[in-house]
């Protein structure tokens, strides 16, 4: 049997999407908790460029960044498959999956931990890009196809963690009178059968960010959101 392990933080979303590809694939795998503030030998041998989790180790070589991972388990498990098999859909979930992480959370980020200014640009540039997914999403739920797939697994961030992240702060800036549209659908998405179980307790993760922004405030300094 394949050895398959699993460097995680549990209440990361980077973390738990490799999880659910996983769970999805049917593969049994190791989980090794980590502690973002005291990484271990492991980890930073494993992913010596951004010392980050999640790291996937599959018969002693590492594999690291989530989306890398699952486009890794998705063409080496059999299994119900992650990616649309047909080309041009395939291209599709990948464009948003970059979307949402590399354009939608950075920013989203910003807006929660930046100040002043910094914060109040990041709130204007997060509601155009929630516009943008509002015109995507208004007629479907799913980013490509009639399935969860690579690029919804991709929105388990700004959506369940964004949500609870935004109550940590104390700043709900993303709301159902602003975006109708975004908001239906993700609480549908969250409330889907097909992701509820791959979603961690809300409680633990709510009280993780309440901390971490007292501590900000506290220190009367930003804090980038600590999730890797």
């Amino acid at each position: 049997m394949a050895e398959v392990k699993l460097l995680r933080l549990s209440l990361s979303p980077f973390s738990r999407r490799v999880e659910w590809a996983l769970k999805i694939k049917g593969v049994e795998y190791e989980l090794i908790e980590e502690d973002f503030r005291n990484k271990s030998t492991l980890l930073l041998e494993s992913n010596p460029i951004h010392k980050k989790i999640p790291v996937l180790i599959h018969n002693g070589k590492p594999i690291c960044e989530s989306m890398v991972i699952i486009e890794y388990i998705d063409e080496t498990f059999e299994g119900p498959p992650i990616l649309p098999k047909d080309p041009y859909d395939r291209a599709i979930a990948r464009f948003w999956a970059k979307f949402l992480d590399e354009t939608c959370w950075p920013v989203m980020e910003k807006a929660m931990s930046g100040k002043g200014e910094e914060s109040d640009k990041a709130k204007e540039e997060c509601g155009e890009l929630i516009k943008i997914l509002e015109n995507e999403l208004k007629d479907k739920f799913f980013f490509v196809g009639d399935k969860f797939g690579f690029a919804d697994i991709a929105a388990n961030m700004i959506t369940y963690w964004m949500e609870i992240v935004e109550e940590a702060s104390g700043d709900v800036f993303i709301t159902s009178e602003k975006f109708p549209i975004y908001c239906a659908w993700r609480d549908k998405y969250i409330n889907s059968s097909q992701v509820k179980e791959h979603l961690p307790p809300r409680d633990p993760i709510l009280a993780y960010f309440k901390d971490h922004f007292q501590t900000a405030a506290a220190a009367s300094a930003p804090q980038k959101t600590p999730l890797t």
